[in-house]
């Protein structure tokens, strides 16, 4: 099936393959990134991670359904984290969900996923008890907290930075630490540095999520949404209820560069998380840092261009993608040489008189 999109229709050719062709198939439809960077982890870390993510993104489809009520959210979050403790019920849920799915907004691939709910079940429930665990008490994060952003006016912004660091922990800092709990189940020498890594983790996702908020500012401004906090704004002078696709403000560019900064202090945690991995365990350092490394050159580019209009101006290029690679599986098994690389990547991302210490959670 490899080059068929996903549908309905192509629905029983997914369901023949086996366990891991099928999850990399669904991963290389919903999220691209997840698609190149799982494969690159050891093969008994690779499918309990892909599996993890394709449950954050069944969490995501139902919180990003616009036919769906808030209390039918609220419905279905609560029942999918009894699916995923027990692994009963899977298939009556899928049955329910999948034709209140909104055609057209929600991705072909996305309806896909509602309806192989069932499979991807009876994969997550093949783990140890541990990872289990892991992933239920993430998708049990990701379904309580994300519903309690769903209740509140999203037009005119998050009222303070702690929010905003409150609304990315319910979106990926808690995929931090599932990582990290499934990373040191997989290596006592990775769970010699758990504590510490339990709260960089948090940091980590923070990091990530905080990236795309920065970099979808106008298309999710469009759509009348803003994740921004307000008292950023307010000590530069400008209100986020005035925020419109068309901006042009200077006071707002300030704001934004604040913004740029605390990401960059996350990414700074990301990269103290990857050195915490043995050098030797080159696919978890690769995991880690593509992704890293693709998040530093995107707040880098908006930085650069901190006018930009859509989130296409400052996507970073597939050359870029590739550099990101190539650097860092040259590079990556020295911390030392990692600093410099991340010192270099992100010149100009650090304002000096603007201090952030990130509030690492351990939960």
């Amino acid at each position: 099936m490899r080059g068929t999109r996903l549908s309905l229709d192509n629905i029983e050719q997914l369901d023949a393959l086996t366990d891991d062709p099928f999850q990399m198939l669904l991963l290389e439809e919903v999220s691209r990134t997840f698609a190149l960077t799982i494969p690159q982890l050891p093969d008994s870390l690779c499918k309990a991670v892909a599996n993890a993510y394709l449950l954050c993104r069944i969490v995501d489809t139902i919180e990003d359904e616009v036919s769906l009520t808030p209390e039918q959210k609220h419905h279905f979050c609560h029942g999918f984290i009894n699916v995923v403790k027990t692994g009963r019920g899977a298939e009556v849920f899928a049955k329910e969900l999948a034709p209140l799915l909104s055609v057209g907004t929600t991705l072909p691939a996305e309806h896909v996923l509602i309806n192989v709910i069932p499979r991807v079940i009876r994969i997550t429930h093949q783990f140890d008890q541990e990872q289990i665990a892991a992933l239920s008490i993430c998708v049990e994060t990701m379904a309580e907290g994300m519903p309690l952003f769903q209740a509140e006016n999203m037009h005119s912004g998050l009222p303070k930075m702690a929010d905003m660091d409150r609304y990315c922990y319910y979106v990926a800092g808690c995929v931090g630490e599932m990582l990290t709990r499934l990373f040191c189940h997989y290596s006592p020498e990775i769970a010699a540095h758990k504590a510490e890594m339990l709260k960089l983790g948090v940091s980590f996702g923070e990091g990530l999520q905080m990236t795309n908020i920065l970099k979808d500012i106008w298309d999710d401004a469009a759509r009348g949404v803003c994740w921004l906090p307000q008292d950023i704004f307010t000590e530069t002078g400008y209100d986020l209820k005035q925020l419109t696709a068309k901006t042009n403000d200077a006071n707002f560019r300030v704001g934004l560069a604040h913004l740029v900064s605390i990401a960059h202090e996350h990414l700074h945690n990301a990269l103290r998380y990857t050195q915490l991995i043995p050098s030797h365990e080159t696919g978890i350092r690769n995991f880690c840092l593509w992704a890293l490394g693709m998040a530093v050159l995107t707040l880098k580019k908006i930085k650069q261009n901190l006018g930009f209009v859509k989130s296409e101006d400052v996507k970073i290029s597939r050359n870029s993608v590739k550099t990101t690679i190539l650097a860092t599986k040259i590079v990556g098994r020295s911390n030392y040489l990692l600093d410099l690389l991340f010192g270099f990547a992100s010149q100009g991302l650090h304002e000096p008189n603007w201090i952030y210490v990130p509030v690492l959670k351990l939960r």
